[in-house]
Order: C-alpha cells, then structure tokens, then sequence
C-alpha cells in the first residue's frame, strides 16, 4: 500500500516539474534590453505598468515599465488603459512595426493579465 502512494506521489512532483520547466520565466526589462539576442524569439514573462498605449479596431501597442525599464508589447486584442498594472506574458522580436511606427525590441503578446486600480 506504500509503495503505491509513493509511486502516485512521484507522479504528481514530475509532472509539476514538467509543468514548471515549460512556463517561460518572468524577466527584468532591463535583462531583456541588455541582451536582447539571448531572448530574440522566445517566449517571457514581464510585470509592470503600462506608460504609454495606443491602439486601432482593436490592435495596439503599449509599453510597459517595470522600474528597470521600457519595452513595448503589440497586441491583436486592445489595449489595457494608461496606468494599468500588467502582466505579459509574450515572444521577443525585434523590428516589430505596427501602424507605420517601428518598435526595434518588443513583445508580442501572448496573454495578458490587467489589475486596475
């Protein structure tokens, strides 16, 4: 009877550490502009508050501050108001251009989580 809820529980911690190595990890902007090629096309975590946001029909992008520093996240779904707190998380790229506005480093965003205040 032991062995059967050990090997049960051995189970359940690799497939939480399997679970776990597959999230993409939350990252300082500051990181992230400092060595922009080690995050070039993979997906992160950032938190922060959105400085800055335009969008149009429902695109956008806006650009969040962690303290650290600034990095825009274009969207295909609105953008979150003028001093929202976020979460994004969403793939580095650079060169990214949306509505004739080139962003260099950015995010697109993948999900997003919005704590208005």
């Amino acid at each position: 009877m032991r062995s059967k809820k050990g090997l049960i529980a051995l189970g359940l911690l690799l497939g939480t550490v399997l679970l776990l190595t597959a999230c993409p990890n939350n990252e300082s902007i500051a990181r992230i502009n400092r060595d922009s090629g080690r995050y070039r096309n993979r997906d992160v975590i950032v938190t922060g508050t959105v400085s800055n946001s335009y969008g149009v029909l429902g695109k956008g992008a806006y650009e969040v501050d962690d303290g650290t520093g600034k990095i825009w996240v274009v969207t295909e779904r609105g953008v979150p108001p003028k001093g929202s707190r976020v979460g994004v998380q969403g793939r580095v790229q650079s060169g990214i251009s949306f509505g004739g506005q080139n962003f260099g480093l950015a995010m697109y965003e993948d999900k997003r989580k919005v704590q208005r205040f």
